[in-house]
């Protein structure tokens, strides 16, 4: 049915603009993912959101318990629309959550037993945990971490901005994973769940358009 209704609704959109989904979706992957906890300013979380988009992360949960919801459109400019962003009220929620899905936590920290960023390697589905900008990571995610991760620094500074350093990390970690035999990719049918989404976004009309597709069937 999903098929059905992609091959219908991309009339409605340009070839080039399917084609982009195509191949943005060809480099997707859900087997890295980011959990961003309690941070507090607004600009750090979106900045980050952005960073996920860039880098092929289709995945984002969000732990709000503490500051309220963290993303501005304005400064993701736009990357909500093609990452899905999972939001939770607290850090266990998200933890049993990512868990379930068959996630390893990973804790960034820049602590001395944090693995350094060059020599950090993993064979599953991992989740990059990232904390508030004074604080941290909570207690609660350092005693729940499989590993930790640090980005090696060599001046006087002791930690980056989170959005900083998020950035770094994917990029890095993107790259290597895209290099291995891991089933990185996302499935068939994901693909096809994305694009009828994305394309869904792209229409103004949409509503109209579905009902009129609607009384059809």
């Amino acid at each position: 049915m999903n098929e059905e209704l992609l091959c219908y609704l991309e009339d409605f959109i340009s070839e080039e603009r399917r084609d982009r989904f195509i191949s943005v979706l060809k480099e997707r992957t859900k087997f890295i993912t980011v959990a961003i906890e309690d941070v507090y300013q607004m600009h750090n979380t979106s900045a980050v959101i952005r960073s996920c988009e860039s880098f092929g992360i289709q995945e984002a949960h969000l732990i709000e318990g503490r500051f309220g919801k963290r993303l501005d459109k304005n400064i993701a400019m736009g990357a909500q629309q093609w990452v899905d962003v999972h939001r939770y009220d607290s850090c266990t929620e998200a933890l049993e959550q990512l868990r379930a899905l068959g996630y390893q936590i990973v804790a960034t920290t820049p602590h001395d037993d944090g693995t350094l960023l060059s020599k950090f390697n993993f064979d599953s589905k991992i989740a990059l945990f990232f904390g508030t900008e004074k604080e941290g990571l909570s207690d609660e995610v350092l005693a729940s971490a499989d590993s930790f991760l640090k980005i090696p620094m060599v001046g006087f500074t002791e930690s980056l901005n989170i959005s900083v350093s998020a950035a770094i990390i994917l990029q890095d970690l993107t790259t290597k994973l895209k290099q291995t035999n891991l089933p990185w990719e996302l499935k068939e049918k994901e693909i096809t769940e994305k694009r009828l989404d994305w394309t869904k976004k792209s229409i103004k009309s949409i509503e109209e358009i579905l009902i009129r597709y609607y009384r059809t069937k």
